[in-house]
């Protein structure tokens, strides 16, 4: 849902637009697709032997997507009752409506698949997530809240139990790539890599759901909530953090995560703490103990969420000062993160023109992210002063107005 779906002149009781509550969360979703733009185009990792952290690997990995999902779960709870969830047919109506708009987004994720590209893409991911999150749409607050705990204390031991026996399997049932289509003829296969073995194992992405859908319950356009989601936010996302560097660093977890035959070789110093992916994470009950990013564990659920919480809580309070001086400062962000599916998509397909091949002349990596960044920021600015859907934007739209659409009661 973006600010476009709502009267731009409805007064909140906090006494803030609801436009300024959308583009604000929008601007946090711009914010989100710049990030992971910047883990797709600059190292993560320095060159070897020693393969330092960059600074983009310590700041935007595994937080920028995790942003981009919990921002799905506020979008929905705006788009299926704000504060006060649906009831009855028109609950119904908006499942339908999530639905059928995951369907274009699986599709779109799909036919990305088949690119030679090296970045994990995540819209099919996404659109799974959108499927597995109906039944919790037209739960309350309380209820919310309990089932978010509970999935990210439980979904991480789950999912570490069942994932040897998926690896294990004969053959191993992981893609080891992008889903696309050809995927669909291995359905089991598909299944297990979207819900556990992949990059973005649905399972445990669950939690951003969930906890996106508690954020987007509260009053969102108080100043009170703001401030408690930049504050509450900010004290999950240190507190996680430490828990994970004492346990592995002070209580012995490397160095017996580095004793494992599946590690050796590997440079775990810097993994952990830039990213985990390519390491099966089974043999040792110490990989539940990191806060890793892409760890998928406790720790790293709660790190990344409180993260999310807190930028979203800091864009809903730039858009409160944007308001107060009559100037949309936060076009630049709000612009783009209003057609994410559209720039996500052509910024794929863009870096799948460079695969294999060396970068232009003149050109480095950094310079080719800025390039495709400033592009979105223009792109989606102009599309927002415009009071215009991106094209896949409208296509998604339509699917949900399609899908919720309700005949009028006759008599």
């Amino acid at each position: 849902m973006t600010w476009r779906e709502t009267a731009p002149s409805r007064e909140s009781p906090g006494g803030s637009t609801l436009a300024t509550r959308l583009t604000g969360i929008d601007a946090a979703r711009g914010a989100a697709l710049l990030g992971m733009m910047a883990t797709h185009l600059v190292p993560t990792f320095g060159p070897a032997p020693e393969w330092a952290p960059t600074w983009v690997g310590l700041t935007f990995s595994g937080r920028s997507s995790a942003l981009f999902a919990v921002l799905a779960g506020i979008g929905l709870a705006l788009s299926t009752g704000k504060q006060e969830p649906r009831h009855g047919s028109g609950l119904w109506a908006a499942r339908r409506g999530v639905a059928l708009r995951a369907l274009v987004i699986a599709v779109v994720g799909l036919m990305l698949g088949g690119l030679d590209v090296n970045i994990a893409i995540i819209l099919v991911h996404y659109a799974v997530l959108f499927l597995c999150v109906l039944p919790f749409l037209g739960l309350r607050l309380k209820a919310l809240c309990a089932w978010a705990a509970g999935w990210v204390l439980a979904a991480p031991v789950l999912a570490y139990l069942v994932r040897p026996l998926l690896l294990e399997a004969n053959p191993p049932l992981q893609l080891g790539h992008n889903p696309g289509t050809d995927d669909l003829e291995t359905p089991g296969k598909l299944l297990a890599d979207l819900f556990f073995t992949g990059y973005y194992p649905v399972f445990q992405w669950m939690a951003y759901l969930l906890i996106g859908l508690v954020i987007g319950r509260l009053a969102l356009t108080t100043v009170r909530v703001q401030w408690l989601l930049v504050g509450a936010g900010t004290a999950a996302a240190v507190a996680a953090k430490l828990a994970g560097t004492a346990a592995m660093e002070s209580f012995g977890g490397r160095a017996a995560l580095e004793a494992l035959p599946q590690t050796r070789g590997y440079p775990l110093e810097s993994m952990l703490q830039v990213n985990l992916t390519g390491l099966q994470q089974t043999g040792s009950w110490w990989w539940l103990a990191t806060a890793s990013p892409h760890a998928g564990t406790t720790l790293d659920l709660l790190h990344t969420s409180g993260v999310a919480a807190a930028v979203t809580g800091v864009f809903l309070l730039l858009g409160r000062v944007a308001e107060r001086l009559k100037v949309n400062f936060l076009v630049v962000l709000s612009g783009p993160g209003a057609m994410t599916l559209t720039l996500y998509t052509a910024h794929v397909w863009v870096v799948s023109g460079f695969a294999g091949n060396p970068l232009p002349a003149g050109w480095t990596d950094e310079g080719m992210y800025w390039a495709q960044a400033l592009a979105a920021v223009s792109i989606g600015a102009c599309f927002a002063l415009l009071r215009r859907r991106g094209p896949l934007e409208w296509l998604a739209h339509q699917a949900s107005r399609l899908g919720s659409y309700r005949p009028a009661a006759v008599g």
